[in-house]
């Protein structure tokens, strides 16, 4: 008791001591800084509406201050409470805007110790050399952040201001070497660099010197500073004390040193989005306070190490787009704090770990776009606060299991892309879900009509598997969603419009590829409001007639192709079509567009339908209003006959014009140079006469396909003024010219096709080195060409030395605002072979092929050609060349059809062509060949037909019954109906196809039907 009472006197002591000495409430501020910080309020404005979130207050009211005030009153001003100097100022988030420069009266305040200006709107080049902010030598905290401040630092600001211990100047526009002299602030406890992009950046030598000379270091945060020239060895030198370093974007590489994570006191470590920064996770000895591990978008390879598990610490953990391996282990019962997990395109494998299912607190898990595989857990009670679970494109199989559904917290299921089937499990209560995504899986039976039971269902997307049966009206409850995708399934019915309208809130509506499933055109439907539908897809269904659903004002892309709408469009079928942006009527039985008022269209596609007539008058007739706006028009595939109208010339801001596979006739028209920004012109498979225009000036065609028309008279040297043309068929006409020399100058030219037409002469021989560089397809086919072939050609096609890369001209995307899409617009490329006719459809793999066939070109087939290894056509018959067969033909190992019949060669088959294992189709008949066939690999599938009219060769399979073959037959078309076909791999290239790569960017972004996430 004793001891007690002399505690309390001591303490009463002490109460009373430090009230005597305490100062007084008011402090004695200094005038001339009072003033200062007034000259300093003029300089500067309050203006809160400048940000972008609209609801910006200012935390300190800057306003208030005022001359009858003591300064050490005001709000964000501390001041010394013996001597009364300004000692510190916290102007933070307070919507500051204006400029500060390097004499502003603020830096009259020599006795700051500290100075917080954050998240404001100032600017000016406030750490340039003669700065007076320089004179703050007891400064201690330094926060310019997120303002607009801008120009080099100077070496001053760390030689001068040494007493720093935080530093903060990211997300500012300074620029330029970080000074050496960084290295001296060695009582510096936080350093924040960061930007938004890399115009800061550190060389080696001084950030070495930080590392070993900033000792106390426990914040380092460098986002977005270049630091490419940093040697990875400095980061072993990094202070013992560092808790937190962020290093996004820096543009490091190499191998990063497993000691950095082994940091006593390390607690956060962001090394994301450095692509070219490799190394492996440790096996021991991490840091046991590690809270947030984020690797995203690197380079790490290897395994998840168990030690893993020892991080009982940490909040978030971030491996997603690095290049790990084998399975995710069964290491994270331990991690009981664990929130977020994301794994997302790592490479992993095998099965799903049951532990990660056992995260108590996780909120967030993200394992899209692996390897995994098996079914998920048959029961989950543990993941209380799970609000996203992604596993989109797996290989997960099972069933879509009703616990799913049950989880408290959930918000969005992905499920999409894997091997999920069986019915959906019944919906046993209601749940909080908003978004459930579970398309491209082979899901089969009904949709359950329990599906109600997703009150706050945002986006279904259930498309692209094997549901049946009718939509439960249950779904059109779900008043709250947006977009609805039940496309590419077995549906059947039919929807109605006044079930559909019920649900107010539909923005998209995407039911296309269900064959059996219709909709409501019954006389007696009413006009029913959505005042959110911006999006309908119906194609492929068996709609027949238009629906009043369809009329809906605010709709900006209807697609109705592949469906059985016939006859015309009148006046009252197109009406609330006033800001349609995207049409798709393709492949119906339309004959006629009577009325149309879509005057703001950008993409309008009839193409395969039976409209008839001359355009003029089926659907650009003078009662509907010139379409200004139409980028895409495609008319192809119809029975319209008739000129071609010139006032097509008026639609100005057209991309891509396809007209093709009609009977239009007359002469194609001067005008199309008005057409300043088309980029694809589609003609062919018409009656077209006369020349072709003199026009093409100035232009951006990438695309000109004017084949199988009855064309005549020269190719027209305006053509050299397309600079970005890559596509040019101009085959089976009545064309008469020499080869068109000037198409050299043409950089981008991939596909150049003059068959069937009466081109004469020798190909060039005096080219430059970057000439013809970029083809991949010539043909040059039945003509009247002579001479030997150029080398100095042959050496100059680079693209065919290549190995074959996916080809998509992105010049070709287009954004409107919120539209963004990906419509693929696929140009027909035919190719001959073996009497057969191919035509390439696909604007993927690109096809690579040279047909010089039935011309009358001499001389050696050149060893050139032997290097031309990414070849999969090679047809030269028909033709007056000598001598061997170039040995070098082995080494064109892509080769798939090899026709070099009806020539002169002579002497063997060389053995090295037996390299050619992909070789489908081979035809050396009627040459001079002598001694054996190899028999090996390829050569082993061969038949007579391939040797005959050689009489010097002999070995399998020649047969005395061979006939020789005069000549070859017509080319005949190849149909292909199915990928899965038994045609050999050759033929099957009208599925894989080539295209022209025109991607038209337009439709609506909401097409592809997503949540915002890639």
């Amino acid at each position: 008791m004793g001891s007690l009472c002399l505690v309390l006197v001591i303490l009463q002591l002490s109460w009373s001591l430090s009230s005597f000495v305490a100062p007084p409430s008011s402090h004695l501020y200094l005038p001339h800084e009072r003033d200062a910080l007034l000259h300093f309020k003029t300089t500067i404005s309050v203006d809160c509406d400048y940000y972008f979130d609209g609801d910006a207050y200012p935390k300190i009211d800057i306003e208030s201050w005022n001359k009858s005030i003591d300064c050490c009153s005001w709000e964000g001003v501390e001041c010394d409470n013996v001597t009364g100097h300004v000692i510190g100022i916290d102007l933070s988030h307070s919507c500051l805007h204006g400029s500060l420069f390097a004499n502003n009266s603020l830096f009259q305040l020599q006795n700051l110790q500290w100075l917080d200006l954050n998240f404001n709107s100032l600017g000016g080049s406030l750490l340039e050399n003669t700065s007076s902010l320089f004179h703050f030598h007891g400064l201690q905290l330094l926060n310019l952040a997120d303002n607009f401040f801008y120009g080099i630092i100077s070496s001053k600001l760390f030689s001068q201001l040494v007493s720093l211990t935080h530093l903060n100047l990211s997300y500012n526009g300074f620029d330029g070497l970080i000074p050496h002299q960084i290295n001296l602030l060695s009582s510096l406890v936080s350093l924040d660099l960061s930007f938004y992009s890399f115009e800061l950046r550190f060389d080696g030598q001084g950030f070495d010197m930080l590392a070993t000379n900033l000792t106390k270091l426990r914040n380092l945060v460098l986002d977005h500073a270049d630091m490419s020239d940093v040697a990875l060895t400095s980061f072993l030198n990094l202070s013992s004390s560092l808790e937190h370093l962020s290093l996004s974007r820096c543009n490091l590489h190499g191998e990063f040193p497993t000691q950095v994570f082994q940091l006593p006191n390390l607690k956060v470590l962001d090394l994301s989005m450095n692509e070219n920064l490799t190394g492996y996770l440790p096996n021991t000895s991490w840091s046991s306070g590690l809270e947030l591990l984020d690797l995203s978008h690197c380079g790490f390879r290897g395994s998840i190490p168990a030690s893993f598990g020892n991080l009982t610490q940490i909040i978030s953990v971030d491996l997603k787009g690095n290049s790990l391996e084998g399975q995710i282990p069964d290491v994270f019962g331990n991690l009981r704090k664990l929130t977020s997990l994301r794994f997302s395109s790592c490479n992993f494998s095998g099965p799903l770990s049951i532990t990660i299912f056992n995260l108590t607190k996780i909120t967030r898990l993200d394992l899209i776009n692996n390897h995994l595989e098996g079914p998920l857990p048959n029961h989950v009670s543990e993941l209380q606060f799970l609000e996203e679970l992604l596993l989109f494109n797996n290989s997960i199989s099972g069933g879509v299991l009703s616990w799913l559904f049950t989880l408290p917290s959930l918000l969005e299921l992905d499920l999409s892309c894997n091997k999920l089937v069986g019915p959906i499990d019944r919906i046993q209560k209601l749940s909080s879900i908003q978004f459930v995504h579970l398309r491209y899986n082979n899901i089969g039976g009904s949709i359950p009509y329990s599906i109600f039971d997703l009150a706050n269902l945002i986006s279904l997307d259930l498309s692209s598997n094997n549901l049946g049966g009718p939509i439960p009206g249950s779904i059109f409850y779900l008043v709250n969603l947006h977009p609805l995708n039940l496309s590419s399934n077995n549906l059947s019915g039919v929807i109605k419009s006044d079930i559909l309208s019920k649900l107010t809130s539909l923005e998209f509506l995407y039911v296309s590829s269900n064959s059996l499933l219709s909709l409501s055109t019954s006389g007696n439907d009413v006009n029913y409001s959505f005042p959110r539908l911006e999006s309908v897809n119906f194609s492929g269904c068996s709609v027949r007639q238009f629906s009043n659903f369809f009329r809906t004002s605010n709709l900006k892309s209807l697609d109705l192709s592949n469906n059985m709408i016939s006859g015309g469009i009148s006046k009252w079928e197109v009406e609330g079509w006033e800001v349609l942006l995207w049409l798709d009527l393709s492949h119906n039985f339309l004959t006629a567009l009577e009325q149309f008022s879509g005057n703001n269209l950008l993409y309008l596609c009839l193409h395969s339908n039976l409209l008839q007539g001359p355009i003029l008058s089926t659907c650009l007739n003078p009662q509907i209003p010139i379409l200004k706006e139409l980028k895409f028009f495609i008319i192809s595939e119809n029975k319209l006959t008739g000129n071609f109208p010139a006032s097509i010339c008026n639609l100005s801001s057209l991309v891509l014009l396809d007209l093709s596979e009609n009977s239009l006739n007359g002469t194609i028209p001067d005008c199309l140079e008005n057409l300043s920004h088309l980029e694809t012109l589609d003609l062919q498979m018409n009656n077209f006469i006369g020349k072709i225009p003199n026009s093409f000036v100035n232009n951006r065609l990438s695309s000109l396909l004017l084949n199988d028309n009855q064309l005549e008279g020269l190719v027209p040297s305006s053509l050299a003024n397309s600079t970005s043309l890559e596509l040019l068929n101009l085959g089976n006409n009545k064309l008469m010219d020499r080869f068109p020399h000037w198409l050299a100058s043409l950089s981008s030219l991939q596909v150049l096709i003059l068959r069937f037409n009466r081109f004469y002469g020798s190909l060039p021989h005096s080219i430059a080195s970057s000439d013809f560089s970029a083809l991949r397809i010539i043909d040059l086919s039945a003509n009247e060409f002579t001479g030997t072939l150029s080398t100095k050609l042959l050496r100059n096609l680079r693209a065919m030395k290549d190995k074959p890369k996916k080809w998509l001209n992105s010049s070709n995307s287009y954004l409107f605002g919120i539209i963004k899409t990906s419509f693929i617009y696929e140009i027909p490329v035919n190719v001959t072979t073996k009497r057969l006719e191919i035509e390439l459809r696909k604007t993927w793999d690109i096809f690579i092929s040279m047909d010089l066939s039935n011309n009358q070109f001499s001389g050696e087939i050149p060893e050139d050609v032997g290097q031309l290894i990414s070849l999969q056509m090679h047809n030269f018959s028909h033709n007056n060349f000598t001598g061997p067969i170039p040995a070098l033909f082995g080494n064109l190992v892509a080769l798939e059809s090899l026709d070099l019949s009806s020539n002169k060669l002579s002497g063997g088959i060389p053995s090295q062509m037996t390299n050619l294992t992909f070789l489908e189709v081979l035809n050396l008949s009627n040459n001079n060949l002598v001694g054996p066939i190899p028999y090996e690999n390829q050569f082993d599938t061969f038949d007579n037909d391939s040797y005959s009219g050689n009489l010097g060769l002999y070995g399998l399979p020649l047969s005395k019954q061979c006939v020789n073959h005069q000549g070859p037959d017509p080319p005949s078309p190849l149909v292909v109906e199915h990928e899965g076909s038994k045609i050999p791999f050759f033929w099957q290239v009208v599925m894989m196809g080539y295209g022209s790569g025109v991607v038209i960017g337009l439709s609506l972004g909401y097409i592809v039907f997503t949540t915002g996430r890639p």
